[in-house]
Formats: structure tokens, C-alpha cells, sequence
């Protein structure tokens, strides 16, 4: 659940702040990517050093480089985190984070924040127990932060109680269950094609396309972080994938392609028909490159099978199947009408006339069709935001 994830790890002046380097551990072994991010008092406990060496990032501590006077953005770091978990948080950075006391890095750093914002109470038991504190946290929590209430036990004071920092795996476990909670297809299986097909001619010669199959490997990986089981069909491209939960099926043809699809769409919830897939094939291929005469060479061609209106032929009611539709005229017409020929619960439809939409771009500009002839436009953007349009799209439409 952590994969990829990016957190930002504040840590406070506790005696508690040795477990920090645990949960930095533990964090990264799951995929996570971690900012630390220091009080300064905080280092009077742990140094920068071991957790920069740790994390492989340098600390952020004070809101200027000593040595060259660069400025760290607490903003940049608000806008970059998945997560900001501060572990361990004494009583003052607790008060400092209620009533928005930003004298620090770190509670500059949370005021900035608009990712989720985890909070790991440490400090002795008197301290947690007192109103102030309890005020505070509660303060905290009406502002949409996580508390992970702490433990009870043996104290740094050799008293014993409430107000030791709970475990690092425990916190870990935590986060992982929020980020369960936020994966809206977990337990889905979708299948996604994706890239363009090769039609042999001979050898050494295809009838092809311009796809890069950008956009479906960006809905590969949007669709796996969401929680789903994805199976991604690619035509001859040269992405790779990342997600562990994306299964990649590599085809060249159109046929390779339709015999995949057909047999994995039956267990898919979702089915995505992102590839450009051929229309039409050779209907002889030379097993000898073809050479150059000075007569013109005549291919014939014949329909390839289409694998959309086969998949809508064989979709039950519970499956959601999306098409695509790239256009070069009369749009909307022509995308409505594959959208009802070929059974498809709703169609995304781009067209090579806008700017920044279309083939070996890193962008795109779609429309999303329904059933009832709804139009969702949307506005130009990387083709990953416009897989988290989609992906949105078909988890409000499920």
C-alpha cells in the first residue's frame, strides 16, 4: 500500500526520536519514498546524518542552507508528499501545529501540507495527560489530522503510563490501512490495451501507427495504484511498467492482440480499450523481404477481427467496457456511433484537430462520452492526469 508513496517524516525533540530511524527503515522497504524533516531540537537526540544516509535525501532542518543560503520550500514539499506523518510529536510541536505557531520548518512545512497529516503523540505521561495537550490533540483532530495514539509502558522518566510513542510497525500498519481505505478499485480486475499493432508485410516491413502507448500505460498505473489487479496487453512499444500489482502481455499483431484480449476480458470487472489496433492486415505476407521493382507494389488488405465489438458482444452486466476514439472529423458523430455499434458504457474521444492531444505526445485533451450522450470535457493536461480523469470517470460511473 506504500509503493511509491511519497512521505514526509517530521520528527520533534522526544527521546523517542531514536525510533525514527526504525520507522524511516520500515517505511522504505515498502516502496516508500521519505523526507525527513527536523525540529531543531529535534537533532539534539538524533543526528541529520544518520537518517540523510538512511532515507538517501538530505534533511531539511532550518529554512535556509547554512553554507549557501538556499531556501527549502516548505511549500514544494506541502505540494509533493502523499503523506506527512510526524513521529515522534512532543507536546510543544503539538500546540505549535493547533494554533499554527510556525516558527519551524517542520510546522511550516505541516500549514502547508495538503496531503493527510499523521500525528504520533510522545512524552511523559503527565504531559499527555494534561488538559492543555488533550486540547490540543483534539484541536488537531477537528482539523482532519490522523492521531495514532500512543502506547502505555515504561517511560524515559521511569515512570510508568500512557505516552510512548506507538511502535514503528504499528504505525506503518496505520498508514497502510489509510491508503487501503483510498484505493477505490481495490479488489477489481481491470484490462487494459494498450500501443499501437504491426501488420507483417515481410520480413523486415509492417503497416503500423504513431501510437507510443503512453496513455494506456499511464491507466496501467493509475488503475494499480487504486488497488485494482491490472492486466496490461502492449502492442510493440518501449515503456516499461512499474506497479507491481500490472501483469504486461506483449503482442504485436492485431490477431495476438484480439486472442489475449478475448481470453482475459471474461474475468475482468473493467475492460479499457486504449490500443490502437490495426484495421486492416495483409491479407498474404512475404516470408522473403519484398524487393524493389520498378512496377508499383499492390498489397491487398483485408479487415482485422475488432476486438471492441467483440469484447461488448461478450460483456455481462456487471463488466464496465470503455472505448477510445481517436478523431480527425466530425467527432462526435463518429465516436457516438462506435460507442452504440460496439456496446461500450461509455467512450473517451480525442481528435488530432486540438493541439497537444493525439500520437507521441506527452499530453492529451479528451471528451468522455456516456450512454445518455453526456459530455464531460476536460482540459489539456499530461496523459497521466488525464488517466486519473478517466480512472475517476469509471469509479463514479461503477
Amino acid at each position: 500500500m506504500l509503493e511509491n508513496k511519497k512521505i514526509v517524516l517530521g520528527i520533534t525533540g522526544s527521546i523517542a526520536a531514536y525510533k525514527a530511524c526504525i520507522l524511516a527503515r520500515l517505511l522504505i522497504k515498502k516502496g516508500a519514498e521519505v523526507q525527513v524533516v527536523m525540529t531543531p531540537s529535534a537533532k539534539e537526540f538524533i543526528t541529520p546524518l544518520t537518517l540523510a544516509t538512511l532515507t538517501q535525501k538530505p534533511v531539511v532542518s532550518e529554512f535556509f542552507d547554512r553554507r549557501d543560503g538556499s531556501w527549502h520550500s516548505h511549500v514544494s514539499l506541502g505540494l509533493w508528499a502523499d503523506a506527512m506523518l510526524v513521529a515522534p510529536a512532543s507536546a510543544s510541536t503539538i500546540g505549535k501545529m493547533a494554533n499554527g505557531i510556525a516558527d519551524n520548518m517542520l510546522v511550516t512545512t505541516y500549514l502547508s501540507m495538503r496531503a493527510p497529516v499523521f500525528v504520533a503523540p510522545a512524552m511523559d505521561l503527565d504531559m499527555y495527560a494534561h488538559p492543555s495537550t488533550q486540547s490540543n490533540l483534539k484541536t488537531l483532530q477537528s482539523y482532519g489530522n490522523h492521531i495514532i495514539e500512543p502506547g502505555t509502558g515504561f517511560l524515559a522518566s521511569k515512570l510508568e503510563g500512557k505516552g510512548r510513542m506507538e511502535e514503528p510497525e504499528k504505525i506503518v500498519e496505520a498508514l497502510e490501512q489509510f491508503f487501503a481505505k483510498q484505493q477505490k478499485l481495490s479488489g477489481k480486475k481491470v484490462l487494459i490495451t494498450a500501443g499501437p499493432t504491426y501488420e507483417k508485410i515481410d520480413p523486415v516491413r509492417f503497416i503500423g501507427n504513431y501510437s507510443s502507448g503512453k496513455m494506456g500505460f499511464a491507466l496501467a498505473e493509475v488503475c494499480a495504484e487504486q488497488g485494482a489487479e491490472v492486466t496490461l496487453i502492449s502492442g510493440p512499444v518501449s515503456l516499461t511498467t512499474m506497479h507491481p500489482s500490472i501483469k504486461r502481455i506483449d503482442v504485436e499483431s492485431a490477431r495476438e492482440m484480439y486472442e489475449a484480449a478475448t481470453k482475459h476480458f471474461p474475468k475482468a470487472d473493467i475492460g479499457i480499450l486504449c490500443a490502437a489496433v490495426a484495421d486492416f492486415t495483409p491479407k498474404t505476407t512475404a516470408d522473403k523481404k519484398i524487393k524493389r521493382k520498378s512496377d508499383n507494389l499492390r498489397l491487398e488488405l483485408q479487415p482485422t477481427q475488432d476486438i471492441a465489438a467483440a469484447l461488448g458482444a461478450m460483456k455481462k452486466k456487471k463488466q464496465m467496457l470503455v472505448g477510445f476514439a481517436l478523431e480527425t472529423d466530425n467527432e462526435l458523430q463518429n465516436a457516438q456511433d462506435k460507442m452504440e455499434r460496439k456496446n461500450l458504457d461509455f467512450i473517451v474521444m480525442n481528435s488530432l484537430q486540438d493541439k497537444g492531444a493525439g500520437f507521441r505526445v506527452d499530453t492529451n485533451k479528451v471528451t468522455i462520452i456516456n450512454r445518455h450522450n453526456d459530455l464531460t470535457a476536460y482540459d489539456t493536461k499530461t496523459k497521466r492526469e488525464v488517466a486519473k480523469d478517466i480512472v475517476e470517470f469509471i469509479i463514479h460511473s461503477s
